[in-house]
């Protein structure tokens, strides 16, 4: 008699209470599971679907106790509203160059993040984050992940302009999901934060991709309100994907 193999399925973990990061006073939990193996791209897609953010190779969604504030929201590329002021903010940055590279972390990308997280978020946990750490991030991944490199035009002397935008992003099978994202703040004009998203939402719909999911949603967290304003914009409910 042969023996049938048997039917690997995914452990979940709870994790203790902790500070939450975005509504004062409260605590929060998480339900993880690691993504690892064959099949670790079509879990990736499937607990995206239901909510679930990708950190190196564990997929975690919010579980905290009498609290629901973290809404996973994604826009809809083949209806994305390009609005005069998203337009103004496309042409500021239409001379920058793009490059999506493979998930390798580099000391330049690294020391732009460094600028960032001690301009942006100064009394972030990430700020003691070191370039172990940042390569751990990038490159710690079973799944499909690009980092996609924005850069100013060359000087006639350089190979390739300087860096002033990442964003790592994981490719799914309906859509792209910006990981986790980070620009030159000396450049506050231009826009950077939401011109890589309207480029994400530019490269979905070159894929034939409906989706880029930009993680969760607070609605009373100044850090989140920023994500309303790329409609249409869809939040995951207990009847599935709504407008929200």
């Amino acid at each position: 008699m042969t023996q049938q193999p048997v039917t690997k399925f995914p452990q979940f973990y709870l994790t203790a209470p902790a500070t939450c990061p975005y509504l004062e006073g409260k605590l929060e939990r998480k339900v993880f599971t690691q993504l690892m193996g064959p099949a670790a791209t079509t879990l990736n897609n499937a607990l995206t679907h239901a909510g679930f953010r990708r950190s190196q190779s564990i997929a975690y969604k919010p579980a905290c106790d009498g609290c629901a504030a973290c809404v996973s929201v994604r826009i809809v590329c083949p209806r994305f509203d390009f609005t005069k002021s998203f337009r103004r903010i496309a042409n500021r940055n239409s001379d920058l160059v793009v490059d999506p590279v493979l998930a390798r972390a580099t000391e330049e990308q690294f020391e732009l993040l460094q600028t960032y997280l001690t301009t942006r978020h100064p009394s972030g946990g990430m700020t003691e984050m070191d370039e172990h750490d940042y390569a751990a991030m990038v490159e710690d991944t079973s799944v499909m992940t690009r980092i996609f490199e924005y850069r100013l035009p060359p000087e006639e002397h350089e190979r390739k302009g300087r860096l002033v935008g990442v964003a790592l992003t994981d490719v799914l099978e309906d859509g792209l999901s910006m990981v986790y994202s980070f620009f030159d703040p000396t450049l506050s004009k231009r826009g950077l934060g939401t011109f890589m998203i309207l480029d994400h939402v530019n490269l979905a719909l070159s894929r034939g991709l409906d989706h880029v999911y930009l993680g969760y949603w607070v609605q009373h967290s100044p850090k989140m309100a920023y994500k309303a304003r790329f409609q249409p914009l869809e939040a995951l409910t207990g009847t599935g994907w709504r407008p929200l």
